[in-house]
């Protein structure tokens, strides 16, 4: 038999720690401390002094809200990153408004799937990797760290190239300087979570937010048809090109990468008493998936849609990101053309920040291994650095770490999906039987859709 988690957490638990407690809260804390129970392990303060989340109440419910929010939207930066971009533009540049449809479901797929890593986090106060080493073998914990880096330094490849490539659009930059001085940024950046997390969850959130000041500017002044774009969220596809690209959207959704860092960003992040407690975080994370997710997701609907506007031409249908740049300036403007450059360096730039940090949480985690966060900015970016010493082209690059990130979806999802429906390590915030199967079956379509990605990248004619 599996022996029952034991839950992080600073208490004592038994009777002793039980008795010191009013008598509305002793009987839950008692039950926790039996031998055998499934309850999640509470945490509770001295008799007589509120919580730390009854404190931020008390502040009043838009504080506390606003408190609340930052989780998500960090984890969010991994769907406007810069394999976004040239998704996109692709998209709306080869089929015009035909594919909104698929960005919208794609994000509202993303959606649950990170809110289960968000709740994994909460009610264990563990991450995914830090569970997965408890309940598989040693083995299985190593094989999944080994994946786990081969997609953070797949992700970190997507993102220095594109914050190296923001830098040459915006100042001339040579792409290999560009590339070493967006790791820098990203390292000053990563840095302030030695200040706190919520410093590091401002950044990467004001990031985000010149993203959707980037595309809402854009979005305005080019004006896409308003008609169109309607006719767009109607499913419909148009031959094999737009379904691969469908595929290739809907099937890069669920990042590994946000599901693993996720669960770590809301891991003890609000300390809770008890398991109602952690309903009422868990309400406030809710929340912060649909908005965070939610103006990701308008990024990449205005991304597809400027595309669609503007480049839905024969002579545009392989249209890459610097391309891209060059058109809107001869288009729009040089405002225009600037703000999109802009959004990419920001992109690029709080990407690469998260999946650093994403590094560090695979490694401790799966194998209890801890490095300082300057050798960990080296390892992940290092692969990025040499493919652009080498000369590749940064949009090929940008497709094969896509194709790469495919491979680690399974990985991820299998094990939260599972991780999250067991009463031994949920607790009462287990998945119902409803949720599960919804889980499941969101999964089993993205992994299939990646297959056929693959298939397609690989074997395809």
């Amino acid at each position: 038999m599996r022996k029952p988690v034991r839950f992080w957490g600073r208490h004592r638990a038994g009777p002793p720690a039980a008795q010191q407690l009013p008598p509305s809260r002793r009987a839950a804390a008692t039950a926790a401390a039996r031998p055998g129970s499934a309850t999640v392990s509470l945490t509770e303060p001295a008799a007589g002094k509120p919580s730390a989340l009854e404190q931020l109440l008390v502040k009043g419910r838009l504080r506390a809200t606003l408190a609340m929010l930052g989780p998500a939207f960090v984890a969010a930066v991994a769907y406007v990153d810069p394999g976004n971009f040239a998704t996109n533009l692709q998209g709306g540049a080869q089929h015009g408004y035909l594919l909104l449809w698929v960005v919208l479901l794609a994000n509202l797929m993303a959606m649950p799937v990170q809110y289960l890593s968000a709740k994994l986090g909460i009610a264990t106060d563990r991450n995914l990797p830090e569970l997965v080493r408890a309940h598989y073998p040693r083995a299985v914990a190593w094989g999944m760290w080994v994946q786990a880096e081969v997609v953070v330094i797949a992700t970190d490849i997507a993102e220095v190239l594109g914050a190296a490539l923001a830098l040459n659009l915006l100042f001339g930059v040579p792409m290999l300087p560009a590339g070493l001085i967006a790791g820098a940024i990203a390292f000053a950046v990563l840095a302030l979570q030695n200040r706190g997390h919520r410093r590091f969850e401002l950044a990467i959130t004001a990031l985000l937010g010149i993203i959707l000041a980037g595309f809402l500017y854009e979005t305005l002044r080019i004006g896409p048809s308003a008609h169109e774009s309607l006719r767009g969220f109607v499913p419909a596809l148009d031959g094999a090109g737009s379904l691969y690209l469908a595929v290739g959207i809907i099937g890069a959704t669920v990042m590994p990468h946000a599901i693993y860092l996720h669960s770590a960003l809301t891991g003890g992040r609000m300390p809770c008493r008890d398991n109602g407690e952690r309903r009422r975080v868990l309400r406030f994370e809710r929340l912060d998936v649909i908005v965070a997710l939610g103006a990701a997701g308008l990024v990449n609907m205005a991304m597809l849609a400027m595309a669609a506007k503007l480049f839905h031409t024969p002579d545009l249908a392989g249209l890459s990101i610097p391309e891209a740049h060059l058109e809107l300036e001869r288009m729009v403007g040089g405002t225009a053309a600037l703000a999109f450059a802009v959004a990419l360096l920001a992109s690029g730039v709080s990407a690469t920040s998260v999946g650093t940090y994403t590094g560090q949480v695979v490694m401790a985690g799966f194998v209890g291994i801890r490095i300082p966060l300057l050798l960990r900015r080296a390892i992940t970016m290092f692969p990025a650095i040499v493919l652009l010493a080498v000369g590749v082209n940064p949009t090929d690059a940008l497709v094969l770490s896509q194709v790469v990130l495919s491979f680690g979806i399974p990985f991820a999802l299998v094990p939260l999906i599972t991780l999250t429906s067991r009463r031994d390590v949920m607790g009462p915030h287990r998945n119902c039987r409803a949720t599960t199967a919804f889980a499941w079956a969101i999964a089993l379509l993205i992994i299939v859709l990646n297959a056929v990605l693959l298939h397609q990248e690989f074997f395809a004619g």
